[in-house]
């Protein structure tokens, strides 16, 4: 089966609204006349989306390459949650894409995976598409916990959602210790996880569901190595923190790692 890669930027907190702007059209110059056999979405911070929904919904050339994402949603509608920004917040801004469960939400601020299972279940009320994170630490990793790890991520995270819930969410699978520390997972350890949580999958949802499911990879997936990993068959496209704040290099990831097509 075919499955389209999904190249999704998460700028983590950098970039306001006038290096959004920049950025954006730096890049979009860049692709002009260019399509891409992916998806291209870019999450900015919260403060920066309507910078980004102003650019990709008024008159900027070619801007429908690219969708929103955003790095994080509230599992609470309304009310006394100071700080928080709810999912129809999100909508109003163009948002289709919204990461849930990165490791630092987890790490940092305490998300558990029942939390992380009430966000994916808020952003599907609102037919918002999860990328949904999951990933294992050097230490479980060592200890061999991977699976284990794993297993209870996707098992507690996904509990309740439907196999349609299922067609509009994508997996993020980002080994901890990958994360902004310049070391990869070797295209076989990034394959071989992959492809069991694709099993995963298949066990809760069955064999249609987790072929037609997309697995991002992430962990410090730079130029130099898209093409390894997106070489893989059970890796459909990255998640890209810090090579993504650059668009020259955030484009010669999604180069590398698709076959553009010429217009």
């Amino acid at each position: 089966m075919i499955r389209k890669p999904i190249f999704a930027a998460n700028w983590k907190m950098n970039k306001g609204a006038s290096e959004t702007e920049d950025f954006v059209r730096s890049f979009l110059s860049k692709i002009q006349g260019q399509s891409f056999p992916c998806e291209i979405v870019i999450a900015p911070p919260f403060v920066s989306l309507p910078k980004l929904a102003d650019l990709l919904h008024g008159a900027v050339q070619n801007a429908s390459a690219i969708q929103i994402g955003a790095q994080n949603c509230s599992q609470f509608d309304a009310g006394a949650y100071t700080g928080e920004v709810n999912v129809l917040m999100l909508r109003e801004f163009f948002v289709h894409f919204v990461i849930i469960g990165h490791s630092e939400r987890r790490a940092i601020f305490g998300e558990t995976d029942a939390i992380i299972n009430a966000k994916l279940k808020k952003a599907r009320e609102a037919n918002l598409k999860p990328i949904f994170c999951i990933g294992e630490t050097l230490a479980q990793r060592e200890g061999g916990m991977l699976e284990s790890v794993l297993r209870t991520q996707v098992t507690e995270g996904l509990q309740g959602l439907t196999e349609k819930d299922m067609a509009e969410i994508v997996i993020a699978y980002e080994p901890v210790w990958a994360i902004g520390t310049g070391v990869t997972a070797t295209s076989q350890q990034a394959q071989d996880a992959h492809a069991f949580v694709r099993s995963l999958v298949a066990g809760l949802y069955g064999t249609d569901t987790a072929e037609r499911i997309r697995i991002q990879y992430g962990g410090s997936v730079k130029p130099g190595n898209a093409a390894e990993l997106m070489a893989c068959p059970d890796i459909d496209g990255a998640l890209i923190g810090g090579a993504s704040l650059e668009p020259h290099g955030f484009l010669e990831i999604i180069r590398n790692g698709t076959v553009p097509l010429v217009e």
